[in-house]
């Protein structure tokens, strides 16, 4: 089910709103002009991270891995940069929607189980 097109594209929307959120959240931080560095750069980073530490043959994938690493490895950084997005909401004020997107998250990796046993067989 992991690997569902429907399953995939949420995951891909999440991630979007996860690099928004952090971008945002960034450019809040501070009024200098630096806050635009931020805002550009933090995301980039994640995005990098996101895109180079991969596990080699992941399903969910290319199966490419420019970085291998182990599952457990991929999942805790998966799940530091959804959490970090919920704390960005949270952190600029917006109850709701930190609820919001922590659900349809945590209710993706429900749906994602059997990438999750997968990914800590790795």
């Amino acid at each position: 089910m992991g690997s569902n097109p429907i399953n995939l594209g949420l995951r891909f929307i999440l991630e979007l709103v996860a690099l928004f959120m952090a971008g945002y959240w960034a450019k809040e931080q501070n009024d200098s002009w630096q806050r635009y560095i931020l805002m550009i750069g933090l995301p980039l980073i994640l995005a990098t991270l996101w895109g180079v530490l991969a596990v080699p043959d992941d399903p969910s994938r290319s199966g490419s891995a420019p970085i291998p690493i182990s599952g457990w490895l991929r999942l805790l950084l998966e799940l530091s940069i959804f959490s970090f997005a919920v704390y960005c909401l949270h952190d600029l004020g917006y109850s709701k929607l930190t609820w919001i997107f922590g659900l349809v998250v945590l209710v993706h990796y429900l749906i994602s189980y059997d990438r999750i046993a997968w990914l800590l067989k790795q």
